[in-house]
């Protein structure tokens, strides 16, 4: 058997895959890190790591040892896998998050943005590379040399067999002794730390929430059963429902700095939040990441749900949501006559919000395409204070109540370690390093910016005649290094949350509503101090949080909501996708002028992402103002069909939504005279 094993066939085929796996491990590896010097440390401080990801690798090839065509099977995985490592190159570079496993599922959907990530020439020479690689592999295919006689069947399966137990022996181990870990909350973090070949495996493996084994139509009732006779027993006799305001905003990246063991600032950077947590309801929050994944905790405060029964660093805004509707607060609160809105200054695309939040039902979402921008930070993300213009529009523009989710992006790193010009607060530590100090520095100015917009707003929310109620909370703590040792809250996953409203509740029940949440049971405590109880994870938290199996049962109600049969919401009208509008002020074309060379559109609401179309096709376009946007006048003719698209910042060839239509009538055109704009 072993001569059999170690003919010079499989010896050929072994160190054939033993070279590949490294080779590709080190092109994984680089195109995840895209620096040498990175590479290096990892390959150094993780060497087991390193090899358990070639050894994954390696294992994949085996295929070639059952075959027939060895060199074609062999091209076909090296194929695959230096695809994986290309896609993953260049996704990290263009959304901050690396390739998985999921983002195969919702690959068809990609196609039509494909242009807002390459020019032209960028397509044409991938696409003519694709074909090369595929006609190499055709050619493998018809031509390779055929190993029927050469190797044993029978034998090379043995060998397989015993490559898969000694890989799952060394799984076995190093999982059992923390050399590896079964899932990740920080995707990117996860990349870097355990490789991509493990950790878009972990991806592809792990996924979705695992079906209960006591998932069924009695269990989930006798649940909801017990639910209701809980909230019966709780609710009090003549409780009234109250329909104020109700505003979250989430702060990217912001936390208490001061709570950072030893640091030493030249001010309070946060003088509103440390104030608010004197006077009103608040506590620590305990968010499922760390560093980045925004949208995680986004969608836990959202839907009330743990994202922690999940896979392997799972998003679900890239994965069930794209495909199934599901409950959230926009939909407990919409049989109350609220009308909920999203607000957020960045693109729409971004975490892919422009295709989940009509999934949970939304009725507006405000991006930064319908939006004007004028202030940035050092990083170039929007400044917050831009939010507090559209949350008080937003809520004069609508005749109910309002439910508003606002999403602040000044936070976000990258964080420059150059020096700071002119900061308002100085970092004093001299035993920091002076890029850490700079980094530090820069930080803590954009949270005491952020904590400016937040008492502005607060400022404004106080003289309204409508009641109103404000969440706010950071979404996680910064990528700068820290651990929870450092912090005064003991845990890098908590964050601080307040609850303020203009009429005084959450002052006169401090004492007695303050304490330490989970991000998923936030909304569920705000609308509990309303008597609003609507919604089957809204209800759940509110009176199940001391049960025993509030965890088990927690998971049970996830499945059934998202995977299974929706046996919680049986009589209920079922949930579809809203349609969701982009703006709550009408972009509107009102009349034309020109003079020799270009036309004026004259109108409303115009941003830097208004594009004009005529006869539904795009035409240069160049912002003169919030009123007026130039086209050359050799791009109309008379009856052409003009409308002004609102594009997506990083798709532009996808429409958020439009002005009304001017039909052309050349002759009636105003005329001016001189080329300035009007």
């Amino acid at each position: 058997m072993w001569k059999k094993i170690w003919c010079p066939s499989n010896r050929k085929v072994l160190v054939l895959n033993i070279a590949a796996s490294l080779l590709l491990t080190v092109f994984l590896e680089y195109m995840g890190r895209k620096t040498f010097s990175d590479l290096a440390l990892f390959m150094e401080n993780r060497t087991f790591v390193f090899l358990y990801n070639v050894f994954i690798i390696f294992v994949t090839f085996s295929l070639v040892f059952l075959v027939n065509k060895k060199y074609f099977a062999f091209g076909i995985i090296f194929f695959c896998w230096g695809m994986i490592g290309l896609v993953n190159g260049i996704i990290t570079d263009s959304r901050k998050t690396p390739f998985t496993a999921v983002d195969l599922t919702i690959f068809k959907s990609t196609i039509p943005v494909i242009t807002s990530y390459f020019s032209l020439w960028q397509i044409v020479l991938a696409a003519v590379l694709l074909i090369l690689a595929i006609a190499g592999l055709v050619t493998l295919f018809l031509y390779c040399p055929n190993a029927r006689k050469s190797f044993d069947y029978k034998t090379n399966l043995v060998l397989v067999g015993m490559l898969l137990a000694l890989f799952a022996a060394t799984t076995y181990y190093a999982v059992g002794k923390g050399m590896l870990i079964s899932r990740f909350d920080n995707l990117m973090a996860g990349y870097k730390d355990y490789g991509s070949a493990y950790s878009f495996v972990a991806t592809a493996v792990d996924t979705g929430i695992d079906r209960p084994v006591d998932y069924s139509r009695n269990r989930v009732e006798k649940v909801k059963d017990t639910m209701d006779r809980r909230l019966k027993k709780r609710t009090p006799q003549g409780e009234v429902t109250r329909t104020p305001n109700i505003i979250f905003i989430q702060l990217e990246s912001m936390f208490d700095i001061t709570e950072l063991e030893g640091i030493k600032l030249s001010q309070d950077p946060l003088p509103n939040l440390h104030r608010l947590q004197e006077e009103t309801t608040g506590g620590y929050l305990t968010v499922p990441v760390y560093g980045a994944g925004t949208i995680n905790t986004e969608f836990e405060v959202i839907t009330g749900m743990n994202t922690s029964f999940f896979g392997t660093g799972e998003y679900p805004y890239r994965s069930i949501l794209h495909r199934r509707t599901s409950e959230s607060a926009a939909t407990w609160l919409k049989g109350l006559g609220y009308t909920s809105t999203v607000i957020h200054n960045n693109n729409a695309s971004f975490y892919d919000r422009n295709k989940v939040l009509s999934n949970l039902g939304f009725d507006c979402f405000i991006s930064s395409e319908n939006m004007n921008i004028t202030m940035t930070n050092a990083a170039g993300w929007a400044r917050d204070a831009v939010l507090e213009e559209y949350i008080l529009d937003t809520m004069e523009r609508t005749p109910g109540p309002d439910y508003l989710y606002a999403i602040s992006v000044q936070g976000h790193g990258d964080y420059p370690d150059k020096p700071v010009e002119n900061p308002t607060i100085t970092v004093e530590n001299p035993e920091y390093s002076e890029g850490y100090r700079n980094t530090l520095t820069y930080y803590v100015n954009q949270i005491y910016e952020m904590d400016r917009f937040i008492g502005n707003l607060l400022d404004s929310l106080s003289g309204l005649d409508e009641n109103t109620i404000l969440v706010f909370y950071g979404d996680h703590l910064p990528s700068l290094n820290i651990e929870s040792k450092d912090l005064a809250s003991g845990s890098k996953y908590k964050t601080s949350y307040i609850i303020w409203d203009n009429y005084g509740y959450n002052s006169n029940r401090r004492k007695k509503e303050s304490g330490n949440l989970r991000a998923y049971q936030l909304s569920s405590s705000v609308l509990s101090q309303l008597g609003i109880h609507s919604g089957v994870m809204n209800e759940y938290h509110q009176v199940m949080r001391e049960s025993k199996n509030y965890k088990r049962n927690m998971k049970l109600l996830q499945y059934d909501l998202l995977y299974g049969s929706s046996f919680s919401r049986e009589g209920e009208e079922a949930l579809t996708a809203s349609d969701i509008k982009y703006s709550m002020r009408e972009v509107k074309v009102e009349k034309l002028k020109k003079n020799k060379n270009h036309v004026y559109v004259m109108g409303n609401f115009f941003t830097d992402y208004s594009r004009v179309y005529v006869n539904g096709k795009p035409v240069k376009t160049v912002k003169l103002s919030d009123f007026a946007l130039m086209i050359p006048l050799k791009s109309l003719d008379d009856g052409d069909e003009l409308v002004v698209h609102q594009v997506n910042k990083t798709h532009p060839n996808i429409t958020l939504n439009t002005s009304n239509a001017l039909v052309v009538d050349t002759g009636a055109i105003q005329s001016i005279y001189k080329e300035e704009a009007p």
